[in-house]
């Protein structure tokens, strides 16, 4: 079992974020020394109410303060973007980190991102593809001629291929049937998102296996999975501390509506705190905590734990008292259950 952390750098309007930042790399070290195996940034563009900062370049910055961790950019929204591009960006985190990137990507879900880019939503699934193809044939091939809908390579060359070979592992996340039948396809793993209940993500489980069958592709080694976890030394002190910045995250969330982002599918991310969280968030004691990731672990087999620590209007201090009783308590326990 790995276990990685997500740094959102997601801030209220009117927060210092130049001091938050300093924050984030004192966890980053914190991170390292304690024995995780990755952190993640995920990427959005205009986010208000929150303030937020840019994927890869914050990548970057935390690879010179701990050099052990994975990096994974979980997930670029690829459709907004040239493959060229992205490419060399990830080719060159993997080249100062010594291959340890993780290409993390999916298709977005924002009106007003798609749009700033001079795309839609209609097009996100065939731009993901396109480029993610590109994307590969640039890291594995010399030049590369190649025409999409919205770009063109003509003998185009990746100038910093990555170390990794033949490229960085590419998580595809995904919670709709097609994309996880895209992830099985295209992906080196399927990126579990940190929204579906546990039921839910047994059920994309069996899409996800049955796509790789078809695909003629074995599982995959690696199984990774996001949630939102939260320690603290009793149940009742981790609830009081995490409910309102929990909140705080979703409410712009769904207002952004990523709970309506599948057709079809109940909006569940206007709940209450404790209807939200029910077999989906890692909540409360070191023992609540364990017991959760071993109840997902045996139900779906997930093996790299992406855990979210921090939302808008929570202390960085207290993500970090958390990230200690993970080390410290709650892996312990998870490495004797599993």
């Amino acid at each position: 079992m790995q276990f990685g952390i997500m740094m959102r750098g997601q801030f209220p309007q009117g927060d210092n974020v130049a001091e938050r930042f300093e924050e984030m790399l004192e966890q980053a070290r914190l991170a390292e020394r304690l024995g995780f195996d990755s952190v993640t940034k995920g990427a959005h563009y205009s986010t208000h109410p929150l303030q937020d900062l840019q994927q890869v370049p914050f990548l970057c910055r935390v690879a010179a303060e701990a050099p052990s961790l994975r990096l994974n950019t979980g997930v670029m929204l690829l459709p907004l973007h040239k493959p060229l591009d992205v490419a060399e960006q990830i080719g060159t985190l993997d080249i100062m980190t010594n291959g340890k990137a993780i290409f993390g990507c999916g298709v977005g879900y924002r009106d007003v991102e798609f749009k700033a880019f001079g795309t839609s939503r209609k097009f996100r699934g065939k731009r993901f593809e396109e480029n993610l193809n590109a994307i590969k044939r640039l890291w594995t091939e010399e030049k590369v001629t190649i025409k999409g809908s919205h770009f063109e390579l003509d003998e185009a060359s990746c100038s910093a291929k990555p170390v990794q070979q033949p490229h960085p592992p590419i998580w595809i996340g995904a919670s709709a049937d097609s994309a996880i039948r895209r992830a099985a396809r295209m992906g080196t793993c399927w990126y579990v998102g940190p929204n579906d209940r546990l039921e839910a993500v047994e059920k994309q489980l069996e899409t996800y296996k049955r796509a790789l069958d078809e695909a003629d592709k074995p599982l995959p080694d690696e199984f990774p999975f996001r949630r939102e976890v939260f320690v603290a030394p009793t149940r009742e002190e981790a609830f009081a501390i995490a409910k309102g910045p929990i909140m705080q995250k979703y409410k712009a969330y769904h207002a952004w509506g990523l709970g309506r982002s599948r057709p079809g599918e109940k909006d569940e991310l206007g709940l209450p705190f404790e209807e939200l969280m029910k077999d989906r968030f890692f909540i409360g004691s070191p023992d609540d905590v364990a017991e959760q990731i071993i109840k997902f672990n045996k139900r779906i087999g997930m093996n790299h734990v992406v855990m979210s620590l921090h939302w808008p209007g929570l202390e960085v201090s207290r993500s970090m008292e958390t990230m200690h009783l993970l080390a410290e308590e709650v892996f312990p326990k998870v490495s004797q259950g599993i």
